[in-house]
This record gives C-alpha cells, sequence and structure tokens, in this order.
C-alpha cells in the first residue's frame, strides 16, 4: 500500500513535460546518433565537425544528466521491479559508461598522446547499448501512459521538444561546417610548366607520379615537423630530423649536381633526381623551366617528408622512384596558424585517430619491395641519349643474398630490420603485430634514423642531433651496432672484415708477398653501394721497421685528401660515349663502366702487394713503458722485424668531385672511417737461419 501510494503521488504529465528530460533525452539522442555517424560515415569535414561537438556537447550533458538520473531514481526507486524498470536500470548503466570512457578518451586526446582502443571500444559498443536500452525504456512508458489523455498529450510536448533539441544540435553543427573555411590547396602546376615527355607524363624522366597525374601542393605533403608536436611522434621526428631522408633534398653535393644538370640539360631534366631525392618539389611542378631555384622552401627542408613516405601507395621493382602517391587528406585546422586551430588540430587526429591510421600505416611500408622503389636506380635514353644503363642496386643485390630466404621470416634479414632497428618507444606507432618476433604491446618503433654510411653530410649541414648521428653511424660502419632482434640472424663482429696473410719470416732482399682478405661479413648489399663512381672504400697497409721508419705503404691519404694512386679501391669507374671518364657524378652523360669492384653479401676479395724487404733492418725496437727504455732482444737468428698493418677505409665522396664541386680553397673534405683493421709481424733472419 505504501508503494502505490508513492505512486500516485508522481505527476506523470509533469515529468513528460520537464525541460530538464525534453533537454536530456534531446542531447542522449543527439549524442548517439552523431556516434553513429561518426563510425559508419567516411572521413570528412563534416564527420570532423561532429567529434568536436560530440565532444563539446557530451562535456556539457554531464551534469544535466547526472541530476535527471538522480531525480529520476529517487522518484521511481520503490516502482515494482518490471521490464520498463529494468531497461531503465540497465540504459541508464550503459549511459554512465558511455560517459565515462568518453571522458577518459577527452582526457586522452587533450593530455596524452593516443586514445585506448580499449576505451574506445568500450565507447563504441556502450553507444549501442544506450540506444538498445533507451528506446526500449521510452517506448514501454508511451505504452503504459498511451490512454491517459494528460499523459498522451505530455507525451508528445516531450517528443516535439526532444527533436526540437535534436534539430537545434545538428543545426549548430550545420552552421559550424558552414563557417569552417579549409586552406585551399593550389593542386595545379605552374602556367608555363613545361611537359617535356607530354602531359600524360607529367613527372618524367623520372617515373614517380600522383594518383591523378596532376600537381600537389607543397603543402600537403610538408609539415613533418608538426608530427612531432605536442606529445604526438616527437621520438619519431627527432629521428627523422637528422636522417639521410630528411636531408635528401638540402644535401650540398646533390644541389650542387642538380644545379650542374639543370644548366647543361634544362631544369626539367632535375626531374629525373626529384622522385628519390626532393619528390615534394617534384610534385609541386618546382622542377620546371625558367624556375631559378629547382627545390622548393618545403622540398629543401624537409626532403623526403614523413607524409611523402607514408602516402605512397604503389611501388614498382622498376625502381628510379616508381612509386604513385596519394595526396592526403587533410585534418581540420592542420594548415591553419594560431595555437587553438593547432590544438584543434592535434585533438581530432588523437580522438578521431581511424584515418590518421589506415591512411599512413600500410603493410606495404613493412617489405622490402617498398624500399626497392628508390634503392634501385638505372638511367634509360631519355637521360644519356644512348641507352639502358643499370647503376646502384641494394634490393636485387640483398633479394638474391643468403640474407633473403623467401617465406622464412625467422632467417630472413630484411631491410628495416638493419636500417630501421627497433628502439624502446613511447611513440603512439610503437608495436606491431605484422612482424613475427613483435606484438602490439612490445613498446618499440622502428627507428627512423636510418642509419647506414654517411657521416659526412650531417655534420657539413650542422643538423642539430648530427654528433649523435655521427656516432651512431660510425658504430654501424665498424659493425658495433647492436641490434638484439636479428642478433640470431646477424654475423658477429666486423661489418667488413680485414684479415692479413704474410710470411712469419724472411731474408734480406727478398720479395715480400702480403694479401689483405677483405669480407663482406654483415652487408645486406654489395659493398659499397650507392654511387659508386663518388664513394670511396679502399685498404691502407703501411709497413714499418722497429724504429718506425716506413718501408712500403700503399692507400695513404696527402695533404689535399687524395688517396696514394695504384691503391686497392671499391669503385666504378663510368664512362660517357666517347670513353670519357665520368667523375663529376654527371650520370646523365654515362653509358656504361670501364671497371667496378665491389663485394657481394658474403663473398670475399683481396688486395695483394709485393715489395722488397730492405738489405738491412734495425735490430733494436724501442717501446717507452713507464718512462723507461726497453731494448726487445731478437732471436739469435733474426736481423730485424717488419710491422705490417692494414685498415678498410670509407669516406661518402671523393676529393676530386668535392673540389669541382666547392672549390679546391673550400676546405671542404670528407671523414674518412676506418672500417676494420688488421696487423701482423714479419720476423727478417739470416738467410742461413731461414
Amino acid at each position: 500500500m505504501v508503494q502505490s501510494a508513492h505512486v500516485l503521488r508522481i505527476n506523470r504529465p509533469k515529468e513528460w513535460r520537464s525541460k530538464l528530460a525534453i533537454a536530456v533525452m534531446g542531447i542522449l539522442l543527439f549524442e548517439g546518433l552523431t556516434g553513429l555517424l561518426i563510425y559508419f560515415l567516411p572521413f570528412s569535414i563534416p564527420n570532423q565537425m561532429m567529434v568536436l561537438l560530440h565532444t563539446l556537447f557530451g562535456l556539457l550533458f554531464i551534469a544535466p544528466f547526472a541530476w535527471y538520473q538522480i531525480r529520476h531514481w529517487y522518484l521511481y526507486r520503490r516502482y515494482a521491479m518490471t521490464h520498463t524498470k529494468i531497461t531503465g536500470y540497465a540504459g541508464m548503466g550503459v549511459t554512465v559508461i558511455c560517459g565515462v570512457s568518453g571522458l577518459v578518451l577527452t582526457w586522452q586526446a587533450v593530455f596524452g598522446y593516443r586514445i585506448s582502443y580499449a576505451w574506445d571500444l568500450a565507447h563504441v559498443l556502450s553507444t549501442f547499448a544506450v540506444i538498445g536500452f533507451t528506446v526500449p525504456h521510452i517506448l514501454l512508458i508511451v505504452w503504459h501512459d498511451r490512454r491517459a489523455r494528460e499523459a498522451s498529450a505530455a507525451q508528445k510536448r516531450y517528443g516535439w521538444g526532444t527533436g526540437l533539441v535534436v534539430l537545434v544540435c545538428f543545426g549548430l553543427t550545420v552552421i559550424c561546417i558552414a563557417i569552417y573555411k579549409p586552406v585551399s590547396l593550389v593542386n595545379k602546376f605552374p602556367e608555363d610548366y613545361h611537359y617535356v615527355y607530354g602531359e600524360d607524363r607529367p613527372f618524367a624522366p623520372s617515373l614517380a607520379r600522383t594518383d591523378t597525374n596532376g600537381a600537389f601542393d607543397a603543402r600537403s605533403l610538408a609539415g613533418s615537423e608538426a608530427c612531432g608536436t605536442t606529445k604526438c611522434h616527437e621520438q619519431i621526428v627527432k629521428e627523422w630530423s637528422v636522417s639521410a631522408h630528411r636531408y635528401a633534398a638540402m644535401d650540398v653535393a646533390f644541389q650542387k649536381i642538380q644545379e650542374v644538370m639543370g644548366r647543361q640539360n634544362g631544369p626539367e631534366s632535375t626531374r629525373y633526381c626529384g622522385g628519390c631525392h626532393d619528390p615534394i618539389s617534384l610534385f609541386s611542378g618546382t622542377k620546371n623551366i625558367f624556375t631559378e631555384n629547382l627545390t622548393s622552401l618545403h622540398g629543401y627542408q624537409e626532403g623526403i617528408s614523413c607524409l611523402v613516405c607514408h602516402a605512397i601507395r604503389e611501388t614498382d621493382l622498376k625502381g628510379n622512384a616508381n612509386y604513385v602517391v596519394t595526396q592526403p587528406k587533410q585534418y581540420m585546422f592542420g594548415l591553419h596558424d594560431g595555437k587553438t586551430a593547432q590544438f584543434l588540430h592535434h585533438f581530432l587526429i588523437r580522438g578521431y585517430p581511424r584515418h590518421h591510421v589506415k591512411s599512413f600505416s600500410k603493410r606495404l611500408f613493412k617489405t622490402p619491395d617498398y624500399c626497392a622503389s628508390c634503392h634501385k636506380q638505372f638511367i634509360d635514353q631519355e637521360v644519356n641519349s644512348v641507352g639502358w644503363v643499370q647503376l646502384q642496386n641494394q634490393y636485387d643485390n640483398w633479394r638474391q643474398s643468403p640474407w633473403n630466404h623467401p617465406g622464412d621470416p625467422t632467417k630472413t634479414v630484411e631491410c628495416r630490420e638493419c636500417h630501421m632497428p627497433l628502439v624502446d618507444s613511447t611513440d603512439p606507432a610503437s608495436g606491431d603485430t605484422a612482424d613475427y618476433n613483435r606484438s602490439a604491446n612490445d613498446r618499440k618503433h622502428r627507428n627512423h634514423r636510418f642509419i647506414a654510411s654517411n657521416q659526412f653530410m650531417p655534420a657539413l649541414l650542422r643538423l642539430p642531433g648530427a654528433d649523435e648521428q655521427i656516432a651512431l653511424t660510425e658504430k654501424w660502419l665498424r659493425g658495433e651496432y647492436d641490434i638484439p632482434e636479428i642478433a640470431d640472424k646477424w654475423a658477429k663482429g666486423p661489418t667488413v672484415s680485414l684479415e692479413l696473410v704474410a710470411p712469419e719470416k724472411i731474408v734480406p732482399g727478398d720479395q715480400i708477398q702480403v694479401k689483405a682478405v677483405i669480407t663482406s661479413n654483415k652487408v645486406g648489399h654489395d659493398f659499397p653501394t650507392g654511387p659508386l663512381d663518388i664513394i670511396q672504400s679502399w685498404v691502407e697497409l703501411v709497413v714499418k721497421d722497429t724504429q718506425g721508419n716506413v718501408v712500403y705503404k700503399s692507400g695513404t691519404v696527402d695533404e689535399k685528401h687524395f688517396i696514394q694512386k695504384g691503391s686497392f679501391i671499391f669503385k666504378a669507374e663510368a664512362v660517357d660515349q666517347y670513353g670519357n671518364l665520368i667523375d663529376r657524378h654527371n650520370l646523365w652523360e654515362m653509358v656504361g663502366v670501364r671497371f667496378r669492384r665491389s663485394l657481394f653479401p658474403g663473398f670475399s676479395d683481396a688486395a695483394e702487394y709485393a715489395f722488397t724487404c730492405p738489405s738491412s733492418v734495425p735490430m733494436k725496437e724501442i717501446s717507452t713503458i713507464q718512462e723507461q727504455t726497453i731494448d726487445i732482444q731478437p732471436s739469435t737468428d733474426t736481423v730485424g722485424t717488419l710491422h705490417v698493418s692494414a685498415k678498410l677505409r670509407y669516406r661518402k665522396i671523393d676529393q676530386f668531385l668535392l673540389n669541382f664541386l666547392f672549390g679546391e680553397d673550400s676546405g671542404v673534405t670528407a671523414p674518412i672511417s676506418d672500417m676494420s683493421e688488421a696487423s701482423t709481424t714479419i720476423q727478417v733472419v739470416e738467410e742461413s737461419g731461414n
């Protein structure tokens, strides 16, 4: 009886007419509908605006919803447990879950660096549950009160009021969409753009192309620094900012060679280089006739930017930048200035990451085939006016090497496993289920330093972080760079080892035969690799007697930074159609090579030396230990000792080319790295004791 009396005291028509009830239901319906639209509709400005307003109204909804639910529960708490009450409790529960998960996601999108996929899933599922429980709850009450005239009229007012709230909310959404003015991208070539090979091949002789075959505004492929702001990909951008990919266009040697090429063959010819070195300038139409600066500001600063690399959708094993790039769809406010605009931009990326992840994370990026589009080069008649010539080709070297075991990742070592080793990470991109030896929560990402062999350009360009990059490159060249995840597949020791083979004893006046054996242990492609007309790796051999006098030398560098003539050098001597040496990296004139020496993975080569043992070798060896001079007494038949030392040396650009590009008085010289060393001694004995 107490329960019935309580029930009778509730003014049901008044509750239906409650402005609080109407507002709460209207906003709840708006939140549910926009949540479904955000989930099901494709990425667009309207969808992004709904994300912002969905979040805003959700935050405003918390207080009135809490007050309404407490009051509603208090009024009906003593009602019998019916289907209506059960759906009400369930609806209230899932709405709380939806609200709490929404708050957590908002907090993460504002103050964190990524949203939790578990909380996101909870928010999505609870949205469906809210609709699934709340709609039946309302319909059951409507059905129960259908015969009460006053209640029925109040229900109609409730329905119209709720609909009006929803319409107002969506009206505000439409107004916001209409007010927002995105930055217009200029996706067209300059009026004077020269289509050398026809309008159907606007980027030729480069094989790189856009999916529209038209120009892309440079801003749509730039802005890499923005990827590292406000706790997003800070770690990765820091790595990339000093990498060879970043300075591919600002590389001073590239800039000088591009200038010479443009002067000789016309600026359009430099498009051949643009796909790999300077794609932003290429796709925006900067490499054009009458253009003084062939590299745009964005292209110069970013080279191979984050967006260029991650916007590639197709690659071809032909090489020469044979890839297709798609213009990324912009998140709102991305190209707007101001802190508020950038805050909203980053909030949208973190709070609505589905498009971002889908656009920039592809299985294609994790394959050697992806690298092949640029790390495989040739020239053809369009460039040299003669015919096809293969140039550097890291991909096919690797594919045919012992490092490649198709179908067996436990034995195969791919490009990224070496040049993008795993590092501890707090980055949103950490974790990966696509690799056989990784997981979604391994808290690691692929290092975007792209460590290889360029210890020259970071210092010359004075890039921030150059010292660390150079130190890591030196370790890499020596084989001291530790990569735990492939330690069981990778060789130990030097990247390229050096071993000396020499006689133990020799008689004065006889000819000495010394051999330096060079073995490629860890290199996944030819060593050295890249443009072998400018890269130099050579053996320096020095033989001294016990008093430090040089008996024989080969491969030493003089005061002008030139390598001694006749030295053992890994290199290629390219020639033009008249047989002239290509020595200024003028590849556009190249038709073949007259000499080439490099090491295939796992193979060895030998530098052989022959010289005459001096007729007189000092017997005393002087060594200073704790400021005391110690005489090392030879054996009875030994008349002296020869010390043989060898180094495998490496530098990125030869001195002749640097002098040509910058002038002999510029002082520019490439640093030399010693990749491995070896030494031995030869006893010089009397003929009778031989």
